[in-house]
């Protein structure tokens, strides 16, 4: 058993990686300053530290107090689109506030920190598919540009202070807890519009693709990188592009919505057609996808069917 401190564990992913650690044996503190997290997400064998990762003196505390042996940064600023519109709020999250968390995990020993990036906003517009981790960097948003910041200061912290880490940059996530009245996450806000009988909007034509990956094998992925992978970074993703008509159209089979989506304009900053090489994590991490796309649009619908709280949900 460790002591391990997740940073924005309230949140959707957070919350999962959370229940995943706790299940494993381990220890958890949770950090999170539920502007966008939930409290009630919150595994209760976690203990809770409502705290904004820019806030350099709380912080501090939290780590005097818990002294964790690892750290799992999850906490961020996840939306393309809200990146583009306040790339400083972007910028001081992401970047500001990771270094934040960096410098603590310095500072009282931290053994490793695990750091979730991107890869679906880190390489642009692909020369080539699917993406492998040589791919050329050069992301089209703030967003993947604070995250790759980040990703480059923790390699900082690695060749200055012999901070271990490990990266895992994830495709487009998706499954239970998701919020579904965010700017990003097109499975939970077409489930969520779907189940309502409200008709959803696609941006652009539609046949733009992306790496859908569940969220459980998210939280393999984290559980692996604990003890794996020092000083790397790894894609976490399916190899597979899908299209947003597909996932339409088969959370519309599942859900029972009758009517068509409407179409607007492209919104900018997002990628039109990406997916991720996972060969790196089958052979350094030992991670592989298990939840195939038609199980994990039937598990995250059925949760949203059952769960009517979760319309009042606003994790990232």
């Amino acid at each position: 058993m460790a002591r391990i401190l997740v940073t924005g564990g309230a949140g959707f992913i957070g919350s999962h990686i959370v229940d995943g650690l706790v299940a494993a044996g381990h220890d958890v503190v949770v950090v999170d300053d539920l502007s966008a997290g939930r409290r009630e997400q919150v595994n209760p064998r976690a203990r809770l530290h409502q705290v904004d990762i820019r806030d350099a003196a709380a912080l501090a505390q939290v780590f005097d107090r818990e002294r964790p042996e690892y750290v799992d940064h999850h906490a961020a600023q996840a939306s393309v689109a809200v990146s583009v519109k306040d790339p400083c709020r972007d910028a001081a999250v992401n970047i500001l506030g990771s270094i934040n968390v960096f410098e603590q995990a310095r500072r009282t020993g931290v053994r490793k920190v695990v750091y979730a990036s991107t890869g679906g906003a880190l390489y642009g517009e692909p020369r080539y598919m699917p993406c492998d981790e040589e791919h050329p960097v050069c992301p089209l948003s703030p967003y993947g540009a604070s995250k790759y910041a980040a990703e480059k200061y923790l390699g900082l912290f690695g060749q200055l202070h012999g901070l271990c880490f490990t990266i895992v940059r994830y495709a487009n996530v998706y499954g239970p807890r998701q919020d579904p009245f965010g700017e990003a996450g097109v499975v939970a806000i077409f489930t969520e519009k779907l189940l309502r009988g409200v008709q959803p909007v696609i941006f652009g034509t539609g046949e733009q693709e992306r790496d859908f990956v569940y969220v459980s094998d998210i939280v393999q992925a984290n559980l692996l990188a604990l003890e794996r992978g020092d000083g790397e970074a790894f894609n976490i993703g399916t190899e597979a592009g899908v299209s947003v008509n597909h996932i339409f159209a088969q959370l519309k089979a599942a859900t029972g919505y009758k009517g068509a989506p409407t179409y607007e304009a492209p919104r900018a900053g997002d990628v039109f057609r990406i997916y991720l090489k996972a060969a790196k994590a089958r052979a350094g991490l030992g991670w592989s996808p298990r939840v195939g796309l038609d199980e994990g649009i039937r598990k995250t619908v059925e949760y949203f069917r059952t769960r009517p709280d979760a319309s009042t949900s606003r994790q990232p």
